[in-house]
């Protein structure tokens, strides 16, 4: 008995280790393989189109594409299929075969036993897999690269027939290796057609070759989205570019750099694009805002044109931050309490362009519950933050993932879905009439509230004085202002040259006049008396300024009592005229003697 539960155990052991891995199909036989290895850019892509014969008797519903572990380890991209219909690809375990790597390919229709599939286009798009050669180069050299594969495709299974072909950037070949039969045209070389080869068949491919091009990678990128109700959607983008092609070796000459237009290998400007709807761009470092850039609106898209402060050669790196805003009703959709955010993973940054590393980050609105993340990759889910911002009572909820070796390829739109209580969106508002109201209250309570022990009545009175000073100060500014108009009334008198009932006129304005100096002197003599209670020494200021005062007041009256006597011709002009340049002078000392005072209540 205990040997029989031993052979069920093994036999459950074994059963489990092979549903761990896939094994290859005998049946499956690879009638046509074409491959076309594109070396153009710093980017490596690769597109297999194969076609596939089902020699078994058992249907088919998938088959496996096959990568050396150099190529898994620069692989950024993968995707396959049938006409315009995507199929599914994943990575799957294969026993007895270190250092391959599987991909399994799922069929759209099921290959039945003697039948031909249609032609499965899969396409690979490798980064880092090209090796500057030499590794340094001086300012001004061509960049030499060098591509290492193989001459026989990649298969787990036996080739018909198989062709390659390579594109480079440029005539300019060093070396390549060749397998005959092969051929070299332009740019392109060709090798094979190689016939009946077997599976997991390799030869060593290597071409060394001249490219023009630069090499940028985006060694970090953090793309932070920030999602508000209101309306808007916040984009900022920060990105570590560095210039990874041959790097620069001896100093760097401004003058020669000036000189050859022809240095393709600099990064002196790159375009990135972004959405149609983008609004307030901005391009900055550490610095600040950096003004050498473009903004171009296009119908379907807004192209950046960005130059940064200093040309990149090989091995120089550069920081720096883009950001833009969005309406979020093009990517937020709902129904009801439930959302759904849209929004592509990450932009185009630049044309052919490589993400070593990348972190995004969602700040949704705060409240949000139930997250729930859909990508159209695998990506690396952080656990979800709190980020505490202005108005926020326990925080936002942040949602964050990372991601390794991107390319244009993964410009994909992700799909995030949350609920939320729109009753929420009044919080902020409701927040901020709350702290104004509070601060009306305090500032109320504050200006009423009397916290000393016992009053201060020095203090008091001295405020009293202070008020009553100002009073006075202000009495005697229009005191001032009246004598000003007695003067001027003379000097009209002057002017008009002794008219009829012109000694009338001028008696009605004078009376007047001192009727309104009597009122604010006796002001300022009521205040005087309240004055003398609180403070003796200001008490004693206030009476010297309306000693001199009286004194002002004597020489305007004298002055235009002369003015009436020399209107009704009892007084001679010469006389008039020697009293008031006296009357004059004793008024100016008097009013010196006034300022002095008043300057100092």
């Amino acid at each position: 008995m205990g040997s029989f539960v031993k052979l069920i155990g093994l036999a459950l052991v074994i059963n489990a280790c092979l549903g761990a891995t896939d094994v290859i199909n005998k049946d499956i036989v690879i009638k046509k393989f074409e491959r076309k290895i594109d070396l153009t850019s710093q980017l490596v892509k690769i597109v297999n189109k194969i076609t596939i014969e089902n020699t078994g008797s058992s249907p088919v519903k998938n088959f496996l594409f096959l990568a050396t572990a150099e190529e898994h380890k620069s692989l950024s991209y993968i995707g396959a299929q049938v006409g315009s219909y995507s199929l599914t690809v994943a990575e799957i375990n294969i026993a007895n075969h270190p250092g391959y790597f599987f991909y399994k390919v799922d069929l759209r229709d099921v290959l039945q036993a003697g039948n031909t599939a249609a032609v499965v286009e899969i396409e690979v798009v490798l980064s880092d897999a090209l090796r500057p050669y030499p590794a340094s180069i001086q300012q001004g050299e061509k960049q030499l690269v060098v591509y290492e594969g193989s001459h026989l495709v990649m298969s787990a299974y036996p080739v018909a027939s198989q062709t390659s072909t390579v594109t480079l950037p440029s005539p300019n070949i060093e070396t390549y290796s060749r397998l005959k039969p092969v051929s070299l045209a332009d740019t392109t070389i060709t090798y094979g057609p190689y016939e009946n080869t077997p599976a997991f068949s390799v030869d060593p491919l290597k071409v060394h070759y001249e490219s023009g091009g630069p090499f940028m990678t985006i060694t970090s990128l953090e793309r932070v989205l920030e999602v508000s109700h209101w309306g808007n959607i916040a984009v900022e983008e920060t990105i570590d570019l560095l210039h990874t092609g041959a790097k620069l070796k001896g100093p760097f000459s401004r003058y020669d750099y000036q000189r050859d237009h022809n240095s393709h290998t600099t990064v002196k400007s790159f375009r990135s694009v972004l959405p149609a709807s983008a609004r307030d761009v901005y391009y900055r470092d550490e610095i600040g805002n950096i003004s050498t850039s473009n903004l171009r609106v296009r119908e379907d898209s807004v192209e950046l044109d960005l130059r940064p402060r200093f040309p990149l050669f090989g091995g120089w790196k550069t920081h720096y931050k883009v950001g833009y805003n969005v309406p979020s009703y093009e990517y937020l959709y709902n129904s009801g309490e439930k959302y759904a955010l849209k929004m592509r993973f990450l932009d185009h940054l630049y044309d052919e362009m490589a993400v070593d590393k990348m972190m995004l980050k969602i700040i949704l609105p705060e409240g949000v519950k139930d997250v729930e993340l859909s990508t159209p990759f695998p990506v690396q889910r952080e656990p979800d933050t709190l980020m505490a911002t202005y108005l926020d009572t326990v925080g936002r909820v942040v949602v964050s993932m990372r991601a390794s070796r991107l390319t244009s390829n993964h410009i994909q739109d992700f799909t995030l879905t949350y609920t939320y209580t729109s009753l929420l969106m009044l919080q902020e508002p409701l927040l901020v009439v709350a702290a104004f109201l509070l601060l009306f209250i305090v500032v109320m309570v504050w200006v009423r509230l009397d916290l000393t022990l016992s009053p201060d009545r020095a203090a008091e009175a001295k405020m009293r004085v202070s008020s009553h000073c100002s009073l006075v100060s202000s009495h005697h500014h229009k005191r001032t202002n009246l004598y000003h108009s007695m003067l001027d009334e003379i000097v009209k008198q002057q002017g008009l040259g002794n008219p009829p009932h012109a000694l009338a006129q001028f008696q009605t304005n004078i009376k007047k006049l001192q009727q309104s100096i009597r009122d604010e002197s006796q002001a300022i003599a009521d205040l005087l008396s309240k004055i003398r209670g609180d403070n003796s020494e200001m008490a004693e200021r206030v009476i010297e300024l309306q000693k001199y005062d009286k004194d002002v007041r004597d020489a305007v009256t004298h002055q235009c009592n002369n003015m009436e006597k020399l209107l009704s011709k009892k007084m001679a002009k010469q006389a008039y005229a020697d009293a008031d340049v006296q009357l004059t002078k004793k008024r100016e000392d008097a009013m010196d003697k006034v300022r002095s005072i008043v300057a100092h209540l």
